[in-house]
């Protein structure tokens, strides 16, 4: 019954992204963050809550969805925080991904992502205003390990 229902509420969640797609976002680089060998941390502010942010690591596409919580489908705060990965257009099986987010005022919190279809997601409390940033480390089924990262602003 409860995946039933975590189903349906996954699928109510991408049917409603998909209004926010068409919508269209606008993509800000904030360029290399000392210390990342990954690449550029990106922020993209886009209609409404619509935050989609894809990067390149070690080959993989990692792409960071948040958007706000519905009523009856918060899993753990606010917004839910959700992944995929790809390799070559394909979405990865079998990844084993944690995630993290530090908060504007620097308090942290840490929790692994739950698979979803083809994506992984988990929720954190991200309605606060100011900077957070999300990263995830994950681990591919040839057992390598990868992280990436993104800041998430809330004006």
């Amino acid at each position: 019954m409860k995946k039933r229902l975590l189903t349906a509420a996954l699928v109510s969640v991408f049917a409603l992204t998909g209004s926010a797609f068409a919508a269209g976002s606008h993509d800000h680089s904030h360029g290399d963050h000392e210390g990342d060998s990954h690449g550029s941390h990106d922020m993209d502010h886009g209609s409404g809550d619509m935050f989609l942010v894809k990067k390149e690591v070690n080959g993989y596409e990692v792409s960071f969805h948040v958007m706000a919580a519905q009523e009856g489908m918060e899993h753990g705060g606010s917004h839910n925080l959700m992944v995929k990965i790809e390799e070559g257009g394909k979405a990865v099986p079998s990844v084993k991904i944690n995630s993290k987010v530090i908060y504007p005022g620097g308090e942290s919190d840490s929790k692994p992502l739950m698979k979803m279809g083809s994506w992984y997601m988990n929720g954190y409390d991200l309605g606060n205003a100011g900077k957070h940033q999300l990263m995830v480390l994950f681990k591919t089924p040839d057992g390598e390990k990868h992280k990436s990262g993104v800041y998430y602003s809330v004006e």
